[in-house]
């Protein structure tokens, strides 16, 4: 992995060189980190070997106007107060340079609107003066975002900075603890715990990185992998920053999902793959992502929740309602903003929830293309994405999905979750039990095996959701008569409750039909004991329990292909 970093670094130290070296006069930077630019730019200028003549490098801002850095410090320069005195200095100086200019982008207008055309007109000039110069000569635009306008886009080449490299902020981090050491602050990390802190700290600026180390020292006196919160809660400020994605702070676990243990075991094999020790050892990928569909209300929202407490990433929510905007290419843009922020903040999860409903109506709609054109952008990037980041989407009503989205290669894998079995049931029940009992008046309540069983026989066709607002109706009866909570209070508020798989059963029969072939069980095949799966079309099953409940048609079917991990 730290191979991999400097490759990255180096790659964009030699693209630059070789920009200097070809003579391209305007060199556009869009970054926040002045500092990293200035002295790789420095750095590049005084390489002999490599850009064959030294040059002098000169910074221009309207605060402090030209100065030429020297290897002493910074020189002034007379008369170069005013961006066009600045470029006629770099113009009509006998020696090989670099001109740095600072933030000169806000005279390039907004939209085609307030552009100065006597800066344009000044940098077209400079540019065929450049090119022919006795002298190697090139300036070079640093900003925070990238503002070109259609004029100047034939004179000047766009250059992408990264953030920093896990190397880089390694570097960052060794030079602290050396700093640190003996002034009482508890640093205590392994070399796995740096490469997590580190990891954790990517898609900061080094000054983030920097500071969000500095801050666990100060605040908690110690710098350790318990730490790593801190480091997220940094994270945070970059993704609220963006206006469109959603940080979610979760502290579950992933023991507070009952059931479900496929898909569970599945996720815990994939903990920590994106560190370096899976691409060194072993030649991994980092995993792409996963669908989750399945029945409402058993458990796909809050195994999304829980999966970011055990894989210790930030988890980001995309509400793909906020991509969509009227102004003409703003979705478009919207979402390429989402994926940079996204791998920005790398590795992450990226949660959509219910995604047919964002995604559902694509190549229906009549807003010009403009849905298309934004799945489209998503669908390219899900395929072909080299950042570590996990995407993680839930559907409810699968059919609504275009075809493109459930090919292989999109996903690693789809998960279809059904109704909770005998075993689920009774694990939920416990967790439900156990959790709200701990504190409660009721905390003397026994919750037995015998319990267990008796209450899962009775919530047949009950969904997760279900099972906890049963738990919750019962407490509320106990509550109202300021009393302990009594087993009859549970069964009869189940008694009293029609679940979804009455209401909602041909649904239900439909998902099933859907992900027989071409989703796998997120249910164990340990916990479906006592149950055999039926290989029967939704009419074969209808026509064979014409006389049965819709509850007990559910009970013939279940979805997924049984897939032990």
């Amino acid at each position: 992995m730290a191979t991999k970093a400097l490759e990255g670094i180096k790659k964009t130290e030699e693209y630059l060189t070789t920009l200097f070296r070809a003579r391209f006069p305007f060199i556009y930077i869009s970054t926040y980190e002045e500092t990293r630019v200035v002295q790789l730019i420095s750095k590049i200028a005084q390489n002999k070997q490599k850009i064959r003549s030294i040059r002098d490098v000169f910074v221009y801002s309207v605060t402090d106007g030209l100065k030429k850095y020297t290897a002493s410090g910074q020189e002034a320069v007379n008369n170069a107060n005013e961006p066009i005195e600045a470029l006629n200095h770099i113009d009509n100086y006998n020696s090989p340079a670099i001109l740095i200019l600072k933030d000169v982008h806000t005279l390039f207008g907004n939209q085609g609107r307030n552009i100065d055309y006597n800066f344009v007109r000044k940098i077209r000039d400079v540019a065929a003066s450049l090119k022919n110069a006795e002298y190697s000569k090139n300036v070079v635009i640093i900003a925070p975002s990238l503002v070109l306008p259609a004029d100047l886009q034939k004179d000047i080449t766009v250059v992408e900075f990264d953030l920093p490299t896990l190397e880089e902020i390694k570097t960052v981090l060794n030079e602290m603890i050396e700093l640190n050491d003996g002034s009482g602050v508890k640093i205590s990390l392994t070399e796995d715990e740096k490469e997590i802190l580190c990891k954790g700290a990517q898609g900061l600026t080094l000054q983030e990185a920097e500071n969000a180390f500095a801050r666990a020292m100060v605040s908690r006196g110690q710098l350790t992998i318990n730490e790593l919160d801190v480091i997220m809660e940094e994270k945070c400020q970059v993704i609220k920053k963006s206006g469109i994605l959603e940080f979610i702070k979760s502290d579950m676990s992933i023991n507070d999902v009952g059931g479900l243990e496929n898909l569970k075991k599945w996720l815990r094999k994939r903990n920590n793959s994106w560190l370096g020790k899976a691409q060194k050892d072993y030649n991994l990928p980092s995993p792409k992502g996963v669908l989750i569909t399945g029945v409402p209300g058993c458990g796909k929202s809050l195994t999304a929740k829980a999966m970011s407490a055990m894989w210790q990433l930030p988890l980001l929510r995309l509400d793909v309602g906020k991509i969509f905007s009227g102004l003409v290419g703003s979705s478009e843009e919207n979402m390429r903003k989402a994926i940079q922020t996204a791998e920005a903040v790398a590795p992450s999860i990226l949660w959509i929830d219910e995604i047919e409903k964002g995604f559902g109506g694509v190549g229906k709609e009549n807003d010009g293309g403009t849905s298309t054109r934004v799945f489209g952008t998503f669908l390219t990037w899900l395929n072909e994405k080299q950042k570590p980041v996990f995407v993680i989407a839930t559907a409810n009503n699968i059919n609504a999905l275009p075809s493109e989205m459930l090919r292989k290669g999109r996903f690693d894998e789809i998960f279809f979750v059904d109704l909770p079995v005998t075993n689920e049931r009774k694990a939920i029940f416990k967790l439900h039990l156990e959790k709200r009992l701990k504190d409660s008046i009721s905390k003397s309540f026994k919750v037995t095996e015998d319990l267990l069983n008796r209450l899962a026989e009775k919530t047949e066709g009950f969904v997760g959701a279900e099972i906890e607002q049963a738990v919750i109706a019962a407490l509320f009866e106990a509550f109202s008569e300021n009393r302990a909570l009594k087993e009859d209070d549970l069964f009869k508020v189940i008694a009293n409750t029609v679940p979804l798989s009455t209401t909602q059963a041909e649904q239900i029969m439909s998902i099933r039909s859907w992900a027989n072939e071409r989703a796998v069980a997120a249910t164990a095949q340990d916990d479906m004991s006592g149950y055999t799966p039926q290989e029967e079309t939704v009419e074969e099953i209808e026509k064979k329990t014409q006389e049965r409940t819709k509850t007990e048609k559910i009970k013939r079917s279940r979805g997924g292909r049984t897939i032990d991990f």
